[in-house]
């Protein structure tokens, strides 16, 4: 049975906190006329006012309760219902427009119930309107209902006074058994999501996270909802328990309840039509449209849901955009792609940069008793069209999976590769490498195209946006010795050496074989171990090719982060260059931390001055975030050393000025191999027959891709490799390099 409570006419509007919360000494308006800071002198309404209130069929339940500013307007104000204490600012003899939307300023067939107005605002045929405050030149038109309860918590999850513990909202993330549950809250950054999410075995350490969530807000009951300066919000239904900033435009929503909208006239949000939200938190600039359905979420800042999509129990990265599909138990860093109605993702960490295809369900996880599995992709995650993967399973930077069902988990070690089923060999097949061999446009263009849309107005960490960094480098740095071995392997088998030997020996006769780039290495099957959790071979291809580029990527990195050094700190001669370099530079792990990369040994500080009580509230836990930013060049560029070292056996320290010239000038090679590269995987697509036998003539091709010499990009990377070796000259110059030195290079 419905519990339809009755209470006296006169108490609507009045007592929203209840006693036993209620401060002594306290009126229940004590939270509201601090939330109110519009700078308005409201007064008493004159017996005029009220006669034409009357006369314009408004009704109070006591008049002496509305409150209005000087510039009130009584004839603006018709046939509207009003409770409790109402206060109203400026009413003038204007209309407001806003996309084609005119209506005049003023109260008109409305109820209203305890809340406070700014100047000149627009409330037209809203039902009910209880216990806001709204901002200035608002407008809301054809709502149903707009309500806060005492108990509001605006999507973060929290609790308040006499709530018990069984009623918390919980994020569940990456797990759908609820292993890695978080607390939303106004402000959280991927950052935090990832810590939280992913360091389960410190209860310490977690139940510090709540208690930083916990002390963000406050228990008290009582707070109001609250409407920013222009925005418009019109034909919605039920908005509840919402929070809105400024110059948010929402549209047709059907529910919209215990959520936090931030906008502001820098960064607007926008929900649309049909969009159903409930217990989350939306970011700046974020756009929602056409019937969306998001529970427990959390939408990163200038991210986009689209078309039906559905978003539950997840966590979506800035600069983001899922349309069409679903989205389960998901963290997701930014820069994320998804856009296919037929793309399913389920408890996956996704660490950026990753785009979802169509057909592509990661979420294959019910293979075993409970639903416990996981899925972890490393920055550039792409899984082709139609590809079915298992969980649990993991994936170096910038894995890319071609059309097919895999039936069994994946663990692949090895960066930039291209994972194929074969089944008419009934075999896995990686490529690594394939992404600089058969897509470097693509892998150019998304590096560059994610910096270009970075619109975050907060910018407390700093993401990695290049697909050479620390994170890829050492998914490079664990492949050498893997190949190395896989190699070794492959020449043992066929040579008929059955003898047992270590795995140093076998990784020595592999490094051997493809270091003097011996051609036995193309004529044998490479087979890895570990890739697939089945018993059917993995084969590698193209090794010797990857390898040796493997190995120029880890130098041509070096040179990259040793030019950003220069630029910084106006370097001008090679024994300052020298001077300034680390001198510490050995390889470390490093963390992606929802998109910003940082050393692990600072990760591991940070939990225990968090732990220790040192670091106390998430605002802390940002500042860490901001000094790593500032700390990250000088640590990219030691990380970039010792891999050099690693590989090459070059102690930058202490590198003559004729190697540091070779450093440079090798890496002008590398620089036009790429942009060939970008250019002719482009050019491909120009000279397929099948793609060119749609059009009749070379000409209707060009109207409709456009001409392959006018695509902006390559133009841009072309001009780039001008101006790059025009640096690099310069400094040769500047520097008083001597002549190069051989190196040892691939």
């Amino acid at each position: 049975m419905n519990e339809i409570n009755r209470k006296p006419l006169n108490t609507l509007g009045y007592d929203f906190i209840q006693s036993p919360y209620l401060p002594k000494g306290k009126d229940e308006y004590y939270l509201r006329n601090k939330q109110v800071k519009n700078g308005i002198h409201y007064r008493h309404l004159s017996a005029y006012e009220i006669e034409v209130l009357v006369r314009n069929r408004n009704t109070s339940d006591n008049w002496n309760n509305l409150l209005v500013s000087d510039a009130f307007n009584p004839e603006l104000v018709q046939n509207c219902k009003f409770f409790g204490l109402v206060r109203i600012g400026k009413l003038e003899p204007y209309y407001l427009e806003y996309h084609n939307l005119r209506r005049p300023v003023g109260f008109y067939n409305s109820t209203v119930i305890s809340c406070d107005f700014g100047d000149n605002v627009v409330v037209d045929n809203v039902n009910y309107i209880s216990h806001y405050i709204i901002g200035n030149e608002v407008i809301l038109v054809n709502c149903n209902e707009i309500a806060t309860t005492d108990h509001s918590k605006f999507g973060n999850g929290i609790l308040k006074e006499g709530e018990p513990e069984n009623i918390r909202i919980w994020m569940e993330l990456c797990n759908e058994n609820a292993g890695r549950s978080i607390l939303a809250f106004d402000g959280i950054l991927p950052g935090d999501a990832f810590l939280w999410t992913y360091f389960r075995d410190d209860d310490k350490l977690l139940n510090r996270f709540k208690e930083f969530t916990e002390k963000k807000f406050d228990a008290l009951r009582g707070y109001y909802g609250t409407i920013g300066d222009r925005t418009v919000i019109k034909n919605c239904r039920i908005l509840k328990d919402v929070k809105i900033g400024t110059d948010a435009y929402l549209k047709g929503a059907n529910k919209i309840k215990n959520v936090t909208i931030n906008s502001s006239a820098e960064a607007n949000t926008q929900v649309g039509e049909g969009c159903e939200l409930v217990n989350g938190i939306i970011g700046y600039g974020c756009r929602l449209f056409y019937g969306v359905k998001a529970v427990r979420f959390v939408l990163a800042s200038f991210s986009q849901l689209k078309y039906g999509a559905r978003l539950i129990n997840s966590y979506l990265g800035d600069n983001s955009t899922i349309s069409c599909c679903e989205v389960l138990n998901s963290l997701i860093f930014p820069s994320h792609e998804q856009h296919h109605n037929n793309s399913f993702l389920c408890a996956a960490l996704v660490q950026g940069q990753s785009n979802m295809a169509a057909g592509a369900t990661v979420g294959s996880n019910h293979n075993s008793r409970s639903p416990d599995g996981e899925i972890i992709a490393g920055r550039g995650f792409w899984p082709g069209l139609c590809v079915s993967l298992k969980h649990n399973s993991k994936f170096a930077c910038y894995s890319i999976v071609a059309k097919g069902d895999y039936s069994a988990e994946l663990h692949i070690p090895i960066p930039f590769s291209l994972i194929s089923n074969d089944l008419s060999n009934d075999q896995l097949v990686v490529m690594p490498g394939y992404w600089f061999m058969y897509n470097m446009y693509a892998l150019a263009r998304n590096s560059w195209k994610y910096v270009d849309r970075d619109k975050r107005t907060d910018k407390t960490q700093t993401l990695e946006f290049n697909f050479l960094a620390p994170d890829s480098i050492n998914d490079l740095l664990q492949s050498l010795p893997l190949l190395q071995k896989f190699v070794g392997k492959a020449w043992l088998k066929r040579e008929g050496n059955h003898k047992k030997m270590s795995d140093d020996d076998i990784i020595a006769i592999g490094q051997v074989l493809l270091d003097t780039q011996d051609p036995v290495v193309n004529e044998l099957v490479v087979l890895a171990d570990n890739f697939e959790n089945s018993r059917r071979p993995v084969r590698l291809i193209k090794v010797m090719k990857s390898y040796h580029l493997f190995k120029e990527l880890v130098m041509y990195y070096l040179v990259q982060q040793l030019l950003e050094h220069i630029r910084s700190n106006n370097i001008k001669t090679h024994e300052q260059l020298i001077e300034s370099l680390p001198s510490k530079a050995v390889i470390a792990s490093w963390m992606n931390v929802g998109g910003q990369l940082i050393l692990r040994s600072e990760i591991d500080k940070l939990n225990k001055q968090i732990v220790a009580g040192k670091i106390k509230d998430w605002d802390a836990v940002h500042a860490f975030y901001v000094q790593q930013g500032k700390n990250y060049p000088m640590e990219k560029l030691a990380h970039a050393m010792a891999a050099v070292k690693e590989v090459f056996d070059i102690n930058l320290k202490k590198s003559s000025a004729g190697i540091i010239k070779s450093l440079l000038q090798q890496s002008i090679a590398t620089k036009e191999w790429m942009v060939k590269e970008i250019y002719e995987s482009r050019a491909k697509d120009y000279r397929n027959p099948f793609r060119k036998m749609v059009y009749e003539t070379p000409e209707a091709m060009n109207k409709v891709v456009g001409k392959l010499e006018d695509n902006s990009f390559i133009k841009q990377e072309q001009k780039a490799l001008e101006e790059y070796k025009k640096e690099i000259q310069q400094l040769v110059t500047k520097l008083k390099l001597d002549k190069p030195a051989k190196l040892k290079t691939a």
